[in-house]
């Protein structure tokens, strides 16, 4: 009997604790917008939002949009690649368990000194030299030969990507896998999309073997 009785009250204390913990919870949801021209206003996709001294956050999605459960006076940390961090404090004055926000940013721009490059030591000897060029042929046809689409496809798939294309292509992979975190993802084996592309590219004989 006395167990049953210490059951029941720890029961009862859980279900008051989590009674007055639940209303200091907030569904928080926005968007993160790049703030550098008012005037047009552009989504940050992939921005880091860190609930600060929590251990946890969220980021947003390709489009800037973004929802995590937060706690009346939490400070949350808005970061992104090529903007400035920005720190959001929610009002402990909430009275509804919803709250909807802007987070503008602004990009960080860092000024590099001036450079200039003149190929010739003044105009002059560029106007004479250009003048003088000869333009035959052989040159017209050497600039077909390196516009032609075989050429410019292969220069496409030999250039490397920048900075920002690296960042991009890794944020796009990351968010890929956490999207399906606690699930099977899908097999294109059960698409018919998939299918119907293997049996056309059978048809036309893709998976011949080419001499």
């Amino acid at each position: 009997m006395r167990i049953l009785f210490v059951f029941v009250f720890s029961l009862f204390s859980l279900q008051l604790l989590q009674a007055q913990q639940e209303p200091n919870l907030i569904q928080l949801s926005g968007l993160v917008l790049d703030g550098s021209d008012e005037a047009h206003l552009v989504p940050v996709p992939y921005a880091n939002i860190y609930v600060l001294g929590k251990w946890r956050g969220t980021y947003s999605d390709f489009n800037g949009f973004f929802s995590l459960v937060v706690e009346r006076g939490d400070s949350l940390e808005f970061s992104a690649v090529g903007y400035k961090t920005v720190k959001f404090a929610v009002p402990d004055s909430l009275v509804d368990d919803r709250y909807s926000m802007v987070q503008l940013m602004t990009r960080d721009t860092v000024n590099l000194p001036t450079a200039v490059v003149f190929p010739w030591p003044s105009k002059e000897h560029f106007k004479l030299e250009f003048l003088a060029m000869d333009v035959s042929s052989e040159m017209q046809e050497r600039a077909m030969r390196n516009l032609a689409n075989e050429r410019l496809q292969q220069m496409q798939y030999g250039v490397v990507m920048d900075a920002n294309e690296n960042a991009d292509y890794y944020l796009r992979q990351q968010a890929n896998a956490n999207y399906y975190i606690g699930q099977t993802p899908p097999m294109n084996i059960f698409n018919p999309f998939a299918w119907k592309q293997f049996f056309d590219a059978w048809k036309r004989g893709d998976f011949k073997r080419k001499k």
